[in-house]
């Protein structure tokens, strides 16, 4: 392989010096400027096989001082201490075409120093398939949201740097992909990086264990008996999986959203938040860890009533039962929590040790219930036979008891579901373990609760006195029907006359009938105590990992304090204190059975929303949906949904209403604070789907006039550049119709696109905050009317196209070059010829506020501070760009703008600001006053030639916004003196057949008199310099001059249009007469023909039509109608 010859130092300008293509596969060279600075050491013994790391001793040659920061080095932390070498490569040694480091230089095998090298450090270059490229090949770590495990994040090459051309900065805007971390994703990436020693779970540890002790609770030992005797074997057994369906379609939905992607802490709230967005997620995530933390209680308060009856057994009741019950129950929650605090290891440990008890006095129950005791056949213990099993089969409802009641009590011992997954940030494989631990936890729990079903209602029977003496006498034998019966006992006494049962034993009436069964009877109580404290344990753990997570994400403000993480496992101890508060206050009520059902509740509406992001998510049919767990169906996920919900109301209609009410509340509140969190929610793609079906939906309809809108394309430029102009329009398309805020950027200096497409999300994002409903389209361009001929064609998508151009009054036209008008008038001339309908607003003051330096801030950043200097110089002076200060939105004019002067302000940076000078403190007045609620007034509409109805139905549309409601509208027509009448009775039909209000019309019978003779002059003195006189040259010449300033006035058509003119000069006289004190004036456009009427002739008509007014409106709609009177 060909190296560098020792010595040579590189120079930038040279061409490559370095290995040719030639040379051999996978070679490296070492081009870098060592930490110290001083050696310079060749690189040709530097050969390494790809994947291997340098040699500790070898100090890199030096590079070029211009590549300095080319490449950045992106450092998360560097866990050996040493920092990333300072590497930047020489650019003319590679010709530009860096290389490559690859993803496994990231090995740390020997030596001290960790240096991670990628392509933006670029100590090593490598050939990639025998090319020196930077291009890299596919590594897992360029989509990695954080930092790698040991140090530097590793970036894929821009595409800036693969392909702009040399002089070019390829970082001019921090992060080369433009993807800043926000707030959450920044948390994401310390998290990530997560320290040494933290304690993970698998999933039998994790998930499994946690789920089964979750699951069974004390339902398993003291109500599943009595649920049998109510219910029967049969109903039972459906009761039973009637639950177990809920949790097993919930189940698979959790697998489902748990494997489509990387799992971080905060169980149900993380999958919610992160599949439905922060709107459901933060408001199940709060009531979910409420639920948890009151759940803490519910099991406690489970824990302490059989500590408290035992004690009663004995005589042995300290003060009295409620009392006892707050004693005992405290100093239990106080010791979980000792067991918490000292960490997941010990909790886990815990956990393995209370399910060891657990498995033990089931095993306990069924080795019992083989064993029949004489002794016990008095308590209704029989053993197991087919009569007792034959007579429990069916159900013997009582004391008010029904299906749904006795389901009601039941259910609550199916939830627990989520305990594995809701610590998913301990767990090592959250993906592998969610799935595997919840489903196999449904189905051992399933049938365990089945089998003891099953078995409770085939060997005890429902009534038993527990006396031993009541045995059956030979009389009584013929007639004794009972299972008992059969083994000589009569408990025909239990029932009374009276309809009552009165027997303390049997199904029916001992809570503690599977203790009386079992082998040994106090392993059943040791069980119980199991059930309850391990489901407490893991509800006093699930809750605050919960709720640290929601507080990380910032999405109910005030609550920051509580994601921060203690030790090497992220404890939230904040959180653990506040469950502790919560869960002691609910122990001290000591009354659990109205909170019972809320709880129940709150658990089901997680659950519900579980199901129903699976069906959402493959509903909006998103490409980022593909979980790696397949078994799973959107329709049965939304099965389960309504499931949950009709659960929900069956278990406690009002709990149900409430728990609806409260997660609506909290919705409502998390969508009008609008966290600053995008986590590509299936909320958003449902949204682009439905956006994408509408409109190809719209497509396919043919337009009807009933379904008019003005669709706008306005040319604002920068939308912050002519506030008056957005306002305006905004007030009559705002819910009404598209707005597109066009942007012609013009200039001589190549375009940079990238930079245009930064602009367009800047800008869209700075209309969206200042809430305007609006879409920025910026284009390139040579000029204003090709950028605007683009734009015509081009903007909107379907049936959301504009239909109408909107442009700002050219107010300085007369100040430059001439050729400037020409490309404005052309462009109203375009836009008939695209058919749009065209509307010019014009104010005294002026619209571009562009040079003004804004105190305040403009979408968030800090504005420039420019002066304005009116130079009377040609246009093709190239303009200073103004320097944003922090990228801000103000002011980066290029050559030509939209609707300016050919002499444009020249922008300069100012040391300080300014005080306004007096005409600039009048435009920004100006610029706001659309924005403002508009007094008491009126909307002058001048209606005088029908384009189709828009010069009509813009003011309706404006005066039916909440700013414009107190303006009514005035309605002026052109008419004959001698048909004033008339003409008015015409026009108050067709307004009232168009359903417009309005406050008066006004019939013009002197338009056509003549205009005042100071106002003649006034006219002929402004087109004098305009005028190509050629009455006075040559014809040739004339036509010459005629050729290369077409928009010259000739004598000839200035004779031919005399009468327009004067009616022109005549309206402006009547707009100051009638309307000086209008709040707006909407006129009719006068036309002019293309072609046979010059720019600057249309242009001084406009002045004339519009100077010394309020705002006017000049509106020309395209001919078509746009107002019907039929339905």
């Amino acid at each position: 392989s060909r190296a560098l010859p020792p010595g040579l130092t590189v120079d930038t300008g040279l061409k490559p010096a370095g290995p040719t293509p030639s040379s051999s596969r996978f070679q490296v060279d070492l081009v870098a400027e060592a930490a110290s600075g001083a050696d310079k050491t060749p690189s040709s013994d530097s050969t390494l096989a790809s994947g291997d790391k340098a040699p500790d001793g070898s100090e890199p040659a030096a590079g070029g001082e211009e590549a300095k920061g080319r490449f950045r080095v992106v450092n998360f932390m560097d866990p050996s201490g040493a920092s990333p070498p300072e590497v930047v490569p020489a650019e003319g040694f590679q010709n530009g075409d860096t290389v490559m480091s690859e993803g496994s230089l990231h090995s740390s095998t020997g030596g001290q120093h960790h240096y991670h090298y990628d392509t933006h450090t670029n100590t090593y270059y490598l050939r990639t398939f025998g090319h020196n490229t930077i291009d890299a090949v596919p590594n897992i770590d360029f989509y990695r949201q954080s930092a790698a495990p040991l140090g530097d994040k590793l970036i894929r090459p821009t595409l800036s740097e693969l392909h702009d051309e040399l002089d070019k900065e390829p970082f001019e805007d921090g992060f080369a992909n433009g993807d800043e971390l926000t707030p959450a994703e920044e948390a994401a990436a310390k998290e990530a990086a997560e320290p040494k020693g933290a304690v993970k779970f698998g999933w039998i540890k994790g998930v499994l264990v946690r789920c089964m002790l979750n699951i069974w609770g004390v339902m398993l030992f003291i109500r599943m008996s009595w649920i049998v005797g109510q219910a029967g074997i049969v109903l039972s057994c459906v009761i039973v999986l009637m639950a177990t369906v809920v949790t097993t379609i919930t189940g698979l939905s959790t697998s489902a959203i748990a494997t489509n992607g990387f799992v971080r802490g905060g169980g149900a709230y993380y999958l919610i938040s992160r599949s439905l967005g922060p709107e459901f997620g933060g408001s199940i995530g709060l009531i979910f860890a409420f639920a948890n933390a009151v759940a803490v209680a519910m099991y406690v308060v489970g824990f302490a009533e059989t500590v408290v009856e035992l004690l009663g057994s004995v005589d042995c009741i300290m003060t009295d039962e409620i009392n006892d019950i707050r004693i005992i129950g405290t100093i239990t929650v106080i010791l979980l929590l000792g067991i918490s605090v000292a960490g997941m290891e010990w909790e886990a440990k815990a956990q393995i040790f209370l399910l060891v008890v657990l498995i033990t006095a089931i095993f306990n129950y069924f080795i019992g219930s083989f064993i029949p005791l004489k002794s016990k056949e008095s308590q209704g213990f029989f053993g197991y036979d087919s009569a007792i099993m034959m007579e429990n089969m069916g159900p013997d409802f009582r004391d008010t008891e029904s299906f749904f009641s006795v389901f009601a009590i039941f259910f609550p011992a199916a939830t627990g579901i989520l305990a594995g997954a809701n610590i998913s940030g301990d767990l090592s494989d959250p993906q592998l373990a969610i799935p595997r631990g919840t489903l196999l936890a449904i189905l051992i729990t399933g049938i365990v609760y089945l089998g003891v079903a099953i078995s409770t209602g085939s060997c005890i029977v429902r009534d038993a006195t527990g006396n031993g003496n009541d045995t059956l006498t030979a009389q009584f034998m013929v007639n004794c029907t009972d299972a008992a019966c059969k083994f000589g006992y009569d408990f025909s006494s239990c029932k009374g006359d009276d309809g009552q049962y009165n027997c303390r034993y049997g199904l029916q009436n001992d809570f503690q009938v599977m203790s009386i069964v079992s082998g040994f009877g106090p392993i059943i109580t040791a069980g119980i105590f199991s059930a309850t404290l391990s489901s407490a344990l893991a509800s006093l753990v699930s809750a605050p990992k919960v709720f640290q997570a929601l507080c990380k994400d910032n999405i109910y403000p005030g609550l920051e304090m509580f994601a921060k993480g203690y030790g090497k496992n992220n404890e939230p101890l904040r959180g653990y204190i506040l469950t502790f508060c919560i869960a002691l206050a609910f122990i001290l009520i000591a009354q659990l059975n109205v909170i019972a059902p809320i709880i129940s509740n709150f658990f089901l509406a997680s659950y519900a929303l579980i199901n129903f992001s699976v069906f959402h998510a493959s509903l909006a049919n998103s490409p980022g949906w593909r979980p790696s767990f397949k078994f799973y169906n959107m329709w049965v996920s939304l099965a389960g949904a309504v499931l949950c919900c009709v659960v929900m109301f069956v278990i406690n209609w009002w709990a149900a209403l409430m728990t609806n009410v409260i997660v609506m509340g909290l919705y409502i509140y998390v969508s009008y604070k609008k966290p600053d969190v995008n986590w590509g929610s299936s909320t958003q793609a449902l949204t682009y789907h439905q956006a994408l079906t509408h409109s190809l939906h719209l497509s396919s309809v043919e337009d009807h006039i009933k379904n008019f809108r003005p669709q706008c394309l306005v040319m604002t430029g920068y939308p912050n550049s002519r506030p008056a102009l957005l306002h305006l329009v905004h007030a009559f398309t705002k819910n009404v119709g598209l707005m597109i805020c066009g942007h012609v950027r013009t200039g001589t200096r190549r375009p940079n696109f990238k930079e245009l497409s930064n602009d367009q999300t800047r800008y869209q994002r700075w209309l969206l905050k200042n809430k305007t409903k609006a879409f920025y389209t910026p284009v390139f361009a040579d000029d204003m009317r090709q950028g605007t001929q683009y734009l015509l064609q081009a903007a909107g998508l379907g049936r959301l196209r504009p239909n109408t151009l909107v442009i700002g009054y050219k107010s300085d036209w007369r100040d430059g070059d001439m050729m400037n008008v020409e490309t404005y008038i052309h462009m109203i001339h375009d836009a008939f010829d695209f058919q749009y309908g065209s509307v010019v607003l014009r104010l005294k003051e002026g619209l571009d506020v562009s040079h003004i330096s804004e105190q305040g801030k403009t979408s968030g950043m800090k504005d420039v501070v420019v002066s304005i200097d009116m130079t009377d110089g040609d246009s093709s002076k190239p303009l200073s760009k103004a320097t944003s200060v922090q990228n801000s939105p103000a002011i980066q004019k290029d050559d030509d703008d939209e609707c300016k002067a050919a002499t444009k302000p020249l922008l300069k940076k100012d040391k300080s600001p300014q005080r306004l000078n007096v005409a600039d403190q009048r435009l920004l007045d100006a610029s706001q006053l659309f924005k403002r609620k508009q007094g008491k007034g009126t909307v002058d509409v001048w209606w005088l030639f029908d384009d189709g109805g828009l010069t009509l139905l813009i003011p309706y549309l404006l005066t039916n916004k909440k700013k414009w409601k107190d303006c009514k509208i005035r309605v002026f027509i052109g008419g004959k003196i001698n048909r004033i009448d008339h003409d008015r009775r015409a026009m108050a039909t067709l307004l009232s057949k168009f359903r417009i209000d309005f406050s008066d019309i006004n019939v013009l019978g002197d338009i056509n008199t003549k205009p005042k003779k100071e106002n003649v002059t006034a006219f002929e003195e402004m087109i004098e310099p305009y005028r190509l006189n050629e009455d006075d040259m040559e014809q040739d010449a004339a036509e010459a001059q005629k050729a290369s300033e077409p928009w010259r006035i000739t004598d000839n058509e200035l004779e031919l249009y005399r009468a327009k003119t004067n009616r022109q000069i005549r309206l402006n006289e009547l707009l100051k007469e009638h309307s000086s004190t209008a709040n707006l004036i909407v006129m009719s456009m006068p036309l002019a023909r293309k072609g046979a009427v010059s720019s600057a002739l249309y242009m001084s008509w406009l002045e004339t039509l519009s100077k010394d007014l309020p705002p006017l409106l000049l509106v020309r709609g395209n001919h078509q109608s746009v107002l019907t009177f039929y339905s």
